[in-house]
């Protein structure tokens, strides 16, 4: 999608919307959003005007695929009845048949048994804000007076649970649990937890990203840390839990392409909107050099044919030498833009390459051989539901069915026999 003129066709635009700002009712030390201490104090909402102008537009061009993510600030500050507002809104803008989706990021520590039925009832996908175990949570993850938080998120998670609304976990990985990959797999196991991604810790503001971040951990701490987590995913070539770095690893192994925006080919068309409507084209860039106009003040349309935009989109594509080389460049596309040195000043120029390329080429090179066994054992499965579907093999030299542009007799024939056994 980087390089790709927006005019008149805008795709499956996603949309994360900062509900109430950086109000919050926690106080981590590592947030790099919050700086309200916990005691978010009077709450300004997303004003009704720009929240219906907005969905009305976006529903417009929606294509029949409309993707809200809800964010903060701890978003349920905003309120149930503004929750309640939102769906209304999209109900009556929506097009016939458009698929709508909202998700929502929250620390659990508000949710009860009314909120939960909400989201089971709209069809909620809520990720939840966990770094491990009640002694390494409550170290970081704590309230203004510094209470922990974890017996209050866990409350949350069992009203989730009980309401059968979709959850995931999302672990920040900074100093107190970069060296615990084993005690959060275990961790995340004895919880059932099935959906978990990592996110490494940065010490910066969003709201100065003029300013240089500095990372928590180091690329050889991360990549440990991957590579110990992958050992315990494993599970024998089956893995049981989904955890999001290596599913979408996974994803390349199986001829598919990885979803996750630092690892995919180009940075996805996305619009991170402010609590005032400030329009944005990614959660790292918020900066007014990176302002792509105002949805209260300014047309979709507009917005999206920003030249800011068109400048943003550049910056993925523009890969060091190193990563142009590199044997691992399906599986990572030079990471993130934001993790990359850039010279300072006017016109920025790449320098080096992402922050983490050495955590990402070291859980690479350890998990290559062992992610062709779980690629071939999900392969095998997918010829199994073939077959049991009743469709036809392709013949030995047609292509295969698994995507891979191999001749099947290459590829997948041989698992035949897999299958053949069970």
């Amino acid at each position: 999608m980087a390089g790709v003129c927006l005019t008149s066709d805008y795709g499956n635009i996603g949309v994360m919307w900062k509900t109430v700002s950086e109000a919050c009712n926690l106080a981590c030390d590592y947030c790099y959003y919050s700086r309200c201490g916990g005691m978010p104090g009077k709450i300004e909402r997303i004003e009704d005007e720009v929240l219906e102008k907005f969905i009305k537009e976006y529903m417009a061009i929606s294509n029949g695929v409309a993707k809200f993510a809800w964010q903060g600030g701890e978003p349920l500050l905003a309120g149930l009845d503004f929750f309640k507002r939102v769906v209304e809104l999209q109900a009556k803008y929506a097009p016939p048949n458009t698929m709508i989706s909202n998700s929502l990021q929250t620390n659990a520590t508000l949710v009860n048994e009314e909120w939960a039925q909400f989201f089971k009832e709209y069809n909620f996908l809520i990720g939840v804000s966990l770094d491990g175990s009640k002694e390494i949570n409550d170290g970081r993850r704590v309230t203004g007076s510094g209470a922990g938080s974890f017996d209050r998120v866990m409350r949350g998670i069992n009203h989730l649970r009980k309401a059968e609304v979709d959850f995931n976990i999302l672990t920040v990985i900074h100093e107190s649990n970069v060296n615990k990959a084993k005690e959060l797999m275990a961790f995340y196991e004895q919880e059932n937890f099935k959906f978990v991604q990592f996110i490494p810790c940065m010490d910066f503001r969003a709201q100065e990203t003029d300013k240089s971040g500095v990372y928590l951990i180091s690329p050889e701490e991360y990549g440990e840390f991957l590579c110990q987590a992958f050992d315990a995913w494993y599970n024998d070539g089956n893995p049981t839990t989904s955890v999001r770095f290596f599913d979408n690893m996974l994803n390349v192994y199986v001829h598919r392409e990885a979803e996750l925006c630092i690892h995919c080919k180009s940075c996805p068309k996305t619009l991170i909107l402010e609590q005032n409507g400030d329009a944005y084209p990614c959660d790292f860039f918020i900066d007014d050099r990176y302002k792509l106009g105002n949805v209260g003040t300014n047309s979709l349309e507009e917005i999206l044919n920003s030249p800011v935009y068109t400048e943003f989109l550049s910056l993925k594509p523009n890969l060091p030498d190193k990563c142009q080389s590199c044997r691992y460049i399906d599986l990572c596309h030079g990471g993130c833009p934001r993790n990359r040195t850039w010279s300072q000043g006017e016109d920025e120029t790449l320098v080096d390459v992402d922050y983490f390329c050495d955590s990402y080429m070291q859980i690479y090179e350890y998990a290559h051989k062992k992610m062709e066994i779980v690629a071939q054992n999900v392969k095998a499965r997918w010829l199994q539901e073939y077959i049991g579907a009743g469709l036809k093999m392709p013949n030995r030299n047609g292509t295969c069915i698994c995507g891979s542009t191999k001749k099947f007799k290459k590829c997948c024939e041989p698992l035949l026999a897999v299958t053949d056994s069970k």
